[in-house]
């Protein structure tokens, strides 16, 4: 009896890793967890690139003059630098591989509404990465991620290439926007209401909405740009009857929203992570979602306050003033609510809680100096200076990377059925706090300075800033290496984690780490909220208690 019990306990569990084995198990298969997974690997291939490059431009930034490339060569590395990070690692780095993993899981589903389309936007999401890599090796392509007219329609390289690999990246954007959306309406599980649902889906709700209405404009864009490139068909040129202007407005319809594309699943992790962790119920529950739907549908009426010096009327620019202020409530309002789910929270200081906590610095950072963009008086000096790139960095990598590095150490557990290591996971917490600070603070005062972004050159008063954020850089990507053996070296050797490691409330903490295949054995019965630590008591479950 007893060596028959020791018997059944050494046997693995089936699931949704070991159910199937072999590559075509994988390339073919229509599990969500499964593809979250082939997201994985791809987005972060892509962050390894990007990040090369990045350290490639700040290295070469170290001092005044031409020390590793060209002039051309620097203008290639950061538009291949801005184009892979945006559009092949933060757009699709918390929807596709955090929300693929745990959407469904958490309202109660077995799976996405439409398998087969979820598989297809991961191939979509591959053709469009090659065809960005071919546009490398087969040309180059110096015109900034964001592709302005006149220049990108005169420029040489391989503009048209790199064009058509973001058209096709926008249809797996939108292939899982529609798939989400129509995940939450129709299969959650009983008892499931919309106010019961996780923040986390909240986000990804309103992430769904602006994926299937504004990415469209930018595939338009896009097209319109590819003909009058090929075809001479005169439509931001000047020369060819066209208007440049008109070019911005387009882009920027869709690329500010984008910038809600990628923080609002951000703020949704913070939502599950500052619960959690402060082992209290979430406060102002419902504002904080309807911030998310407001703040999706407020994003498409501010691309304005990118033009400010674009020549646009004044009436006009004071309209968009006005709106990119009313953007900011919202998110101000999220900001209160976390801060007061920690008042009087009974809080742990784990590596998630760690990235949260850098996300509320960080972050609190890029919305405040976001108010300088948005006022007309101190846009105009600082457009097109380093303020912008740090600006930018403190909302794009503060917010939604911090907040992806603190969700991936969240689930990590839950997707490998391993622990990683604590300690060293709050180390390389601490180095990309202190990495990435030091990396872009100091473009705050350069910018204020005066210092343009995209020079190649520059006068030697700001070297020692540019000294002190190279330096930064070197820390950061240390923090993330660590990170990365951290994580890897769980995914063989950590120990078997249990159910719940963290005491978590919302469904993915109830059912085995790593899940079944079909998440449930049975439809789930929805007893309690997602955060109502006032009423249940949960246990921590770490450790399985198996080799």
């Amino acid at each position: 009896m007893s060596t028959a019990t020791t018997a059944e306990n050494t046997q693995e569990k089936v699931n949704y890793l070991n159910v199937a084995r072999g590559i075509k198990s994988w390339l073919f298969t229509m599990d969500h967890k499964r593809i979250g997974i082939l997201y994985l690997f791809s987005v972060m291939a892509m962050f390894l690139f990007g990040g090369i490059l990045a350290l490639s431009i700040r290295l070469e930034l170290l001092s005044p003059g031409a020390d590793m490339m060209t002039a051309d060569t620097y203008n290639q590395v950061f538009t291949l630098h801005g184009a892979i990070m945006i559009f092949l690692f933060i757009i699709p780095s918390v929807p596709a591989i955090l929300g693929n993993f745990a959407l469904p899981i958490q309202i109660g589903a077995k799976d996405v509404a439409f398998p087969r389309l979820n598989l297809a936007s991961w191939y979509v999401y591959i053709a469009g990465a090659a065809l960005a890599i071919y546009a490398i090796i087969a040309g180059s392509v110096d015109t900034g991620w964001t592709f302005y007219t006149p220049y990108s329609t005169q420029a040489s390289g391989a503009v048209i290439t790199m064009v058509l690999a973001v058209f096709i990246l926008g249809f797996s954007s939108i292939f899982t926007g529609i798939n989400f959306i129509a995940t939450i309406h129709k299969l959650r599980a009983p008892g499931m209401t919309w106010y019961k649902m996780p923040l986390f889906v909240w986000g990804l709700y309103a992430t769904g909405i602006i994926q299937v209405l504004a990415t469209p404009v930018l595939g338009i864009t896009l097209v319109l740009l590819i003909l009058e490139r090929a075809f001479g068909i005169g439509i931001f040129d000047p020369a060819m009857g066209g208007d440049p202007v008109l070019f911005q407005h387009f882009f920027w319809f869709y690329s500010h929203p984008a910038v809600y594309i990628m923080i609002l699943p951000g703020m949704g992790v913070i939502s599950e992570l500052i619960s959690t962790f402060s082992h209290r119920k979430i406060f102002g529950y419902k504002a904080i979602a309807y911030s998310s739907v407001a703040i999706a549908f407020l994003s498409f009426g501010v691309w304005g306050h990118h033009m400010f010096v674009s020549g646009q009327s004044q009436y006009a620019t004071l309209i968009f003033s006005f709106l990119t202020f009313l953007v900011a409530i919202p998110s101000g309002v999220k900001m209160f609510n976390w801060v007061s789910t920690m008042y009087k929270g009974s809080l742990t200081f784990e590596t998630p809680m760690l990235f949260t906590l850098t996300f509320f610095f960080t972050f609190a950072i890029g919305g405040l100096t976001g108010i300088f963009l948005g006022a007309t008086a101190t846009d105009v000096h600082l457009t097109d200076t380093y303020f912008i790139v740090a600006h930018f960095h403190y909302v794009m990598m503060g917010g939604t990377i911090m907040a992806f590095f603190g969700g991936l150490y969240y689930w990590w557990p839950k997707i490998w059925g391993r622990m990683y290591n604590e300690a060293w996971g709050q180390i390389s917490a601490l180095l990309v706090f202190l990495g990435f600070n030091l990396t872009f603070f100091p473009q705050f005062i350069a910018g204020t300075q005066g210092m343009p972004r995209r020079y190649f050159l520059y006068p030697d008063k700001y070297q020692m800033l540019n000294v002190v954020s190279t330096t930064g850089s070197w820390i950061l990507a240390l923090g993330l290496v660590v990170m990365a053996v951290v994580l890897i070296h769980a995914m063989k050797w950590g120990r078997k984690a249990g159910k719940n490691p963290w005491g978590a409330l919302t469904l993915e903490w109830m059912i085995d780490s790593p899940p079944p295949p079909h998440n449930f054995e049975e439809t789930p019965k929805i007893e309690h909220g997602p955060y109502d630590h006032d009423k249940v008591l949960v246990k921590p479950d770490k450790y399985s208690g198996e080799a």
